[in-house]
């Protein structure tokens, strides 16, 4: 029999939703930051194989709505876990559920099983888990597998959801958006709250050859100065790193130019959250 169906990724902001699909996958689907609501789009990772293919859906953190940002995040994650067959909600094993994740879980009418995260670090606390793992080193993503394959739709016949070969539902723009993001993240670390966004603004690709123009969204102009940094350096650093990823990704040379625009209170403008892909 053939098994193929849906699993909503759900948990507060930094419980490892976006670790998991990546070392699920096998590849590269959604950043991954230090930083909490990193995620802001419902991501899908595919696994395929010849018995099964599972459909991850990989969620914004759950918390509560303080802009349209907010608000755009927490629509996706309750379109995400309304059609699945399977959620699996991660909490960070450093960290004792609150009396709000439990009520949030108690209530949701799909079959859930609470996955404990980061098994490999130290002062673990005890609660109660249907399963405990670790990305970082592996440690029963096997049984994870197992477990979520028992809750899938069997098929007499293959039937795959998507192309077999396809490793996410996202196009490559989005992937290189969200690597130029990821690395400003990181590069940034506590400097800019989470108010940046990047826009694709040219995407050509020849032969051997792709070119890219994007632009890294801030809210204010002391954060513009920040992301570019003294003599230009940070912005410099961030597109250097952003564009070693892409290269990598489109395996060709890339072309990058990245430019800072200021876009006040972007992310309390539905208008704005639409035009980004919010």
């Amino acid at each position: 029999m053939f098994k193929a169906g849906y699993v909503a990724v759900v948990g507060l902001p930094n419980a490892g939703k976006s670790s998991l699909v990546n070392a699920l996958v096998k590849e590269k689907v959604a950043i991954v930051s230090s930083k909490p609501q990193t995620t802001r789009d419902n991501i899908m990772g595919i696994v395929s194989t010849d018995n099964y293919q599972i459909v991850l859906v990989d969620t914004p953190g759950v918390h509560h709505s303080k802009n349209a940002l907010d608000k755009a995040m927490m629509k996706n994650v309750r379109s995400a876990v309304s059609g699945v067959d399977l959620i699996l909600y991660l909490i960070d094993g450093t960290t004792m559920p609150s009396k709000e994740e439990k009520e949030y879980i108690a209530h949701l009418e799909v079959p859930t099983k609470v996955i404990k995260t980061k098994i490999d670090l130290k002062n673990l606390k005890n609660f109660d888990c249907d399963l405990a793992i670790s990305t970082k080193t592996g440690e029963n993503l096997d049984q994870l597998k197992n477990m979520i394959l028992n809750y899938l739709p069997s098929y007499e016949n293959k039937h795959y959801i998507f192309q077999p070969d396809y490793y996410t539902d996202k196009s490559i723009k989005f992937l290189i958006a969200e690597e130029i993001r990821e690395k400003a993240l990181e590069i940034l670390h506590q400097e800019i709250p989470h108010g940046i966004a990047l826009e694709i603004t040219r995407f050509v690709e020849d032969k051997n050859l792709v070119h890219i123009d994007a632009d890294l969204i801030c809210e204010n102009e002391r954060h513009k100065g920040i992301i570019i940094g003294k003599n230009g350096q940070t912005l410099k650093k961030i597109g250097a790193q952003a564009r070693a990823s892409a290269e990598e990704l489109l395996s060709k040379k890339v072309m990058l130019n990245i430019f800072v625009r200021v876009e006040k209170d972007w992310r309390s403008k539905p208008e704005k959250l639409k035009n980004l892909g919010y």
